[in-house]
């Protein structure tokens, strides 16, 4: 399994720290240094079944200059969405978790974060 995380994030420190204390086997993916492709990115959109928009930190600095919260959500403005968080990498919700069954999720609560271990003992 995979989280991406920000390091200055508690929510993700948290899910790091669970997932040590649980003797997880993972691998840590700092996302705006290792910033994800598009096509990473539209994998991880399939895997969560979500959409770009799903995903978007609208309260972030560059969101606001980017007046996301105006944008289209709909499939013909999803590429549009999916280059903004490859270029504005701070905009990915965190952690992500990719789990070894083939799904992901947004791992925000300790809730998640064991939803995601439980997939891993299933995978």
């Amino acid at each position: 399994m995979e989280i991406w995380i920000n390091p200055a994030c508690s929510k993700c420190r948290s899910a790091v720290g669970l997932l040590d204390a649980e003797g997880a086997s993972y691998t840590v993916r700092r996302y705006l240094e290792d910033v994800p492709s598009a096509d990473e990115i539209r994998d991880v959109l399939d895997r969560l079944g979500l959409e770009p928009w799903d995903i978007t930190r609208t309260q972030e600095a560059a969101a606001k200059e980017l007046a996301l919260k105006e944008w289209p959500r709909d499939e013909g403005s999803r590429e549009r969405w999916i280059e903004a968080l490859v270029k504005h990498p701070k905009l990915i919700q965190r952690p992500i978790i990719t789990a070894d069954d083939g799904t992901a999720l947004v791992a925000r609560t300790d809730e998640a974060v064991r939803d995601a271990l439980s997939r891993a003992d299933r995978g």
